[in-house]
């Protein structure tokens, strides 16, 4: 993290201010940064190179076990209150005010939460999707915002600043976090332990936060690679694929893997697989039968890859 953004921790070593809006593409690493900030701000070792956090002092190994007292993640809601995925993300004000969380979608509230004094350092609020934030989520931020309690910070996420209020992007100090080069993620990985894979750099395509999931990330690249295979032979095997398909199926990872591998194509027969999978995709959201859905899929694609082809 701090090698492949150094001049950002850099610059946040010596933040003192109340908000950070970090910006920039899916996936490009703005949680990982916000996470090395986070420990930057408590940790009470000596700091790197670039001011990033020691990662042995307490509170740095507290964040390394995922139990850091001191900081709080906010994200949209993922779940209807029947159980079903949510259709339209939005940070409702139940995530700020415990009293307006109807359905119970947040286990802390942001008020009760900045109402302790920091374990460490420095109370952290990282809200991840800041553009989800709904008008009385975000304005009742505000006041947190303008006098946080105990001199706590905010770190807000966004993939499209114009889509943030106003009102946040105005009390925060801004970061663009930029892809990486294809070098640095090969030497995050090496770093990791792990084989600077090129498909795996070339599927990420700069995005540092993708390696942080490089597991499931070869995992949909394989099973993209044994679908895609099976598309072309007898029909019952590429139903068997499509069935097996669907027992692993990661909607995080699995339609852009699909997409990659079909990156050389051509155009028409893109386009067509492209349209198919979008199609199951629906589907899939519209609580279809699955194992229905995905042999249309099968099919679709054979008839278009094969006409395309």
């Amino acid at each position: 993290m701090a090698a492949l953004h150094g001049p950002l921790l850099e610059q946040t070593s010596a933040f003192r201010g109340n908000a950070l809006l970090l910006t920039g593409p899916a996936r490009v690493g703005k949680l990982a940064l916000a996470r090395a900030i986070a420990a930057q701000h408590n940790c009470t070792g000596t700091r790197g190179m670039y001011g990033e956090a020691c990662g042995t002092c307490p509170s740095c190994r507290a964040l390394a076990a995922g139990a850091h007292p001191d900081l709080l993640t906010v994200e949209p809601r993922a779940v209807t209150t029947t159980g079903k995925v949510a259709r339209r993300k939005i940070i409702p004000i139940g995530a700020i005010l415990e009293g307006r969380d109807k359905g119970r979608d947040y286990e802390t509230h942001v008020y009760e939460f900045l109402e302790v004094r920091p374990t460490f350092q420095r109370r952290v609020v990282t809200v991840v999707g800041a553009e989800y934030l709904g008008p009385e989520a975000a304005n009742a931020l505000l006041k947190l915002v303008e006098e946080p309690p105990h001199g706590a910070l905010f770190l807000f996420l966004a993939e499209d600043l114009r889509a943030v209020l106003p009102t946040i992007v105005s009390r925060s100090a801004r970061l663009g976090v930029a892809p990486a080069s294809d070098e640095a993620l090969g030497r995050a990985l090496l770093r990791a332990g792990l084989d600077a894979d090129a498909d795996l750099i070339a599927f990420a395509g700069g995005r540092a936060g993708v390696l942080t999931e490089h597991a499931a990330v070869s995992t949909a690249l394989d099973d993209a690679r044994t679908f895609d295979g099976a598309l072309g032979g007898p029909l019952l095997g590429a139903l068997g694929a499509a069935e097996a398909l669907e027992k692993r199926w990661d909607a995080a990872w699995h339609p852009e893997a699909l997409r990659f591998v079909w990156r050389a194509r051509q155009p028409a027969a893109r386009a067509r697989a492209d349209t198919a999978l979008g199609e199951l995709q629906e589907a899939l959201e519209a609580y279809a039968s699955p194992s229905l859905s995905f042999q249309v899929f099968a099919l679709r694609l054979r008839e278009a890859l094969g006409e395309a082809g």
